[in-house]
């Protein structure tokens, strides 16, 4: 454990050099978020049935999910440019473990990501949103979020190790920005036809942005009667969903890593 923990240090270390030194992917994943949030809260929110300061309240919390399953897209990148420019080759012949690496990348992330997400909550703030609950339900909120974040981020490093080419990674996960979409991050579940509406809330980034709201004691944290298991439930299924990724995508991109690209 200590050996991993060492060597995932200095993975961990060596990305955020990397991220120092290479900052336009890292701006262009955080402003994206502050971008949508005023285009939707101030755009989109004057026509929806929620008045525009209750739709704003209903949008950082979704937005914020799903800022947290960009960890998808971060992911897939990160580990598909290190395995196909030979970084992960080299790698894979040090005396380190085999999980370190993988654990460093998904690690340096959840960093970035924690730091990154100041600057959403202010502009959010500034926009009317509020923490109703304290900073228990504030903190309990920032916990679900970066489990989750952590848990795509394997997800990511293991379709990226597995990725054809560097450029099919990254087409594939710009094809993730269609997640949230599918979801009750920007807009409530209620008035979705059945079969989209069942999509939604078997969807994970639903279960994260209504446990926010609830934690946060916000509008849209009430579920729709007949709501599935993870709606109905948000803080348990936003937690059962990430360890469940977790326990499946850890292993495989372990075992990928150590495995390499034959």
């Amino acid at each position: 454990m200590s050996t991993l923990l060492s060597d995932g240090g200095a993975v961990l270390t060596r990305q955020l050099q990397k991220a120092r030194h290479a900052p336009a992917l890292l701006v262009l994943t955080q402003t994206m978020p502050i971008t949508m949030l005023l285009f939707f809260g101030y755009v989109f929110g004057s026509a929806l049935a929620m008045p525009g300061a209750e739709y704003r309240e209903f949008l950082v919390p979704g937005l914020l999910a799903a800022t947290a399953a960009g960890g998808l897209m971060t992911g897939m990148f990160t580990a598909a440019q290190d395995a196909h420019r030979g970084v992960t080759d080299r790698f894979r012949t040090l005396p380190m473990s085999r999980a370190a690496v993988p654990l460093g990348q998904t690690a340096a992330d959840l960093l970035t990501t924690a730091a990154g997400t100041v600057p959403l909550m202010l502009v959010g703030l500034a926009m009317g949103w509020r923490v109703e609950s304290g900073w228990a339900g504030a903190l309990g909120a920032f916990g679900v979020l970066l489990l989750f974040r952590f848990a795509m981020a394997w997800v990511g490093t293991y379709l990226g190790l597995i990725s054809a080419s560097e450029e099919a990674a990254g087409q594939l996960g710009s094809a993730t920005f269609v997640l949230p979409l599918l979801s009750s991050a920007y807009l409530p579940t209620a008035g979705m036809p059945s079969w989209l509406r069942a999509v939604a809330e078997w969807n994970p980034i639903s279960a994260v942005a209504t446990a926010v709201r609830e934690l946060c004691g916000n509008a849209g944290a009430e579920a729709a009667a007949g709501a599935a298991w993870p709606a109905a439930h948000p803080v348990a299924g936003s937690v059962a969903w990430s360890l469940a990724l977790l326990l499946v995508f850890v292993p495989l991109a372990t075992r990928r890593f150590a495995r390499g690209r034959g």
